[in-house]
């Protein structure tokens, strides 16, 4: 019988661990930076082969070569999204008003003698 290779159940609130958290991000930075370079070789590949409306490509090429690299560092230095209870939001709550204060003639006067 072959055992089903699955992963455990998440019984817990915790975050994921800094570590993978890293890993994770270097993936995506890494993959970013082929996809930059895919965009350097077909540049290339481009111009040698001489294909109509040249300027177009290149400048879709170019693009891609400038703006990649700037969403790659900021999606690599980006963190986890904070949870709703840490972030010092607290929505507002109703203020309670305070009890009236009892008019002059009411109050029970209450009078302590230092004398025995």
């Amino acid at each position: 019988m072959r055992r089903q290779a699955h992963r455990p159940t998440l019984i817990t609130d915790a975050p994921r661990s800094q570590s993978d958290e890293l890993r994770s991000r270097q993936t995506r930075y890494v993959v970013m930076m082929l996809i930059r370079a895919g965009f350097l070789l077909l540049g290339g590949i481009l111009i040698s082969v001489g294909v109509p409306l040249l300027p177009l490509w290149l400048s879709f090429c170019v693009a891609g070569m400038v703006i990649l690299p700037w969403l790659a560092v900021i999606l690599a230095n980006d963190g986890p999204p904070k949870e709703k209870h840490r972030t010092g939001y607290r929505p507002p709550q109703r203020e309670e008003s305070a009890p009236a204060a009892l008019p002059a003639e009411q109050r029970t006067a209450r009078v302590i003698d230092h004398d025995f």
